[in-house]
């Protein structure tokens, strides 16, 4: 049995890993996937002072509270900022850390470095979920319908960290190669003989397009 930890994009939740979650308990694993403040199940928090270290926090406090050691910790897009902190404050916890599609920020960084200047207010709002990113139109309907607006905090927040994720004993970088968006980030990590680079051939919602492809990569992470 391995323990799964799963931290979601921005503008999702937990709902967002329900596919990857469930095979990945039929075979055994403990898998927890906290939905970040202000989002999905908690979007009635969004009016509160939320920033990066809130979500930080929320993925420290799961493992904490739940007592959780030799922990696979993933990452899905936004969520790379999350995890690259999380390490920096339980590091002792961590077995494998996996970036799906996600960013590895370094230090200083803040997400609104990468997709630009955000609107002034409390959230930001869901970008435009096209038909043609998803196999039906009803998978996504039900996108749009699930996203929430983001607290502000969360991308204006420069990450403080000293690159404590490097000192995870085991490394994956999981990019999506059906769309032009992390190949850059990946492509240092390829010739790393302390990561391991995968791809899958699909869009950037990767749990939701190729959830069976996915639980098989983490569960060799």
């Amino acid at each position: 049995m391995t323990t799964f930890v799963m931290v979601h994009g921005a503008w999702s939740g937990a709902w967002g890993w329900d596919l990857v979650a469930d095979i990945l308990r039929a075979r055994g694993h403990r898998v927890h996937v906290p939905t970040l403040s202000g989002l999905g199940e908690r979007s009635h928090l969004a009016h509160l002072p939320i920033d990066l270290t809130t979500h930080i926090n929320d993925v420290v406090n799961e493992m904490a509270f739940h007592e959780l050691t030799d922990v696979v910790l993933v990452a899905h897009s936004y969520g790379g900022f999350v995890a690259t902190g999380v390490a920096e404050q339980a590091l002792e916890r961590l077995a494998a850390i996996v970036y799906l599609d996600a960013f590895v920020p370094q230090d200083g960084q803040s997400f609104e470095d990468f997709m630009g200047k955000v609107p002034d207010g409390p959230t930001v709002p869901v970008p435009e979920v096209g038909d043609d990113d998803y196999p039906t139109k009803a998978e996504a309907e039900r996108v749009r319908n699930l996203s929430t607006p983001q607290p502000t905090g969360t991308f204006t927040q420069r990450l403080v960290v000293t690159g404590a994720y490097l000192k995870v004993p085991r490394k994956t970088y999981i990019l999506a190669t059906g769309w032009n968006g992390f190949a850059s980030i990946a492509a240092p990590l390829r010739g790393d003989p302390a990561w391991s680079v995968q791809e899958l051939p699909c869009g950037h919602d990767v749990p939701q397009l190729l959830p069976n492809d996915l639980a098989a990569l983490l569960e060799q992470a």
